[in-house]
């Protein structure tokens, strides 16, 4: 596997930068130098950086929502110019529509799109049972926790089986218990399902528990600083947390964005 990109992957980035125009009399914004990447399929990327990095710009141009300034995006071996059904995303917050239950909030893509039917209905029944929420099916989204509302965006992404799955920070908003046992469920899911899947974080253990690499973004404008191998065996349980491998990886990831931000800081003090 070529770890910063290459001719092979389920989704490939080619020389992608991405600068926002110029607004309210502001100068233009880099927010991406050149990135090459090659995502193969199966494999779960973390990609974690400073804010302001172009994590969540990348994510955006990942799935069409957004055209890069320059480069290309290759998916599944043919350039990525707008949206696809084959890639599913999982927003910050769980977009919910509160008059909907949760079992009606997963029909929607399909409603949308004028592809229900009886297979759609039979995948969101058994999702909800993977993600554990068959029993809150009638339920609406303000009589769900917080952790609940995102399993309930999980299912809806994930009942339509998507090849990709792209995920800006689904747990960030969770306390600590309920964002690990979204970890240990987000973890077993995609891979017994073979999913590929980008995952935009800023916590680096989270990164490093659910990663297959993670790769560590520079400030902006964001590039690759370094890819880290996270060669432990899937799905992941809560001891992995304890081996010592996983504490050393977690201090590599976090040396090289120190070393990211210390070279940037130098940039920015060398120019006139």
């Amino acid at each position: 596997m070529n770890a910063s990109g290459g001719q092979q992957g389920l989704i490939r980035y080619e020389n992608v930068s991405m600068t926002y125009p110029s607004t309210r009399g502001r100068p233009p914004l880099k927010a991406l130098e050149p990135v090459n990447l090659a995502i193969e399929k199966g494999e779960f990327i973390c990609l974690v950086g400073p804010s302001g990095c172009g994590k969540t710009t990348l994510l955006k141009i990942s799935a069409a929502l957004l055209s890069p300034t320059q480069g290309n995006v290759v998916f599944n071996g043919a350039p990525l110019n707008e949206p696809s059904r084959s890639i599913g995303v999982m927003f910050q917050k769980p977009v919910l529509l509160p008059w909907r239950t949760v079992e009606k909030n997963a029909y929607l893509p399909a409603e949308i799109s004028g592809t229900m039917s009886s297979a759609i209905a039979e995948r969101v029944a058994k999702v909800l049972t993977m993600v554990g929420l068959h029993d809150f099916a009638t339920a609406l989204p303000d009589q769900l926790s917080g952790g609940m509302q995102q399993r309930a965006a999980m299912a809806r992404t994930l009942a339509y089986e998507p090849e990709l799955m792209l995920m800006d920070e689904p747990f960030g908003a969770l306390d600590e218990f309920t964002r690990e046992t979204m970890n240990l469920e987000l973890s077993e899911l995609t891979h017994q399902a073979g999913i590929t899947s980008l995952f935009v974080t800023h916590n680096i253990p989270e990164a490093v528990f659910l990663a297959d690499r993670v790769v560590v973004m520079s400030p902006r404008p964001g590039r690759v600083s370094g890819i880290v191998e996270v060669p432990f065996p899937k799905p992941r349980t809560v001891d992995f947390m304890r081996d010592p491998g996983f504490t050393e990886l977690t201090f590599e990831v976090r040396n090289i964005l120190s070393e990211a931000e210390s070279s940037s800081t130098r940039v920015a003090e060398e120019q006139p």
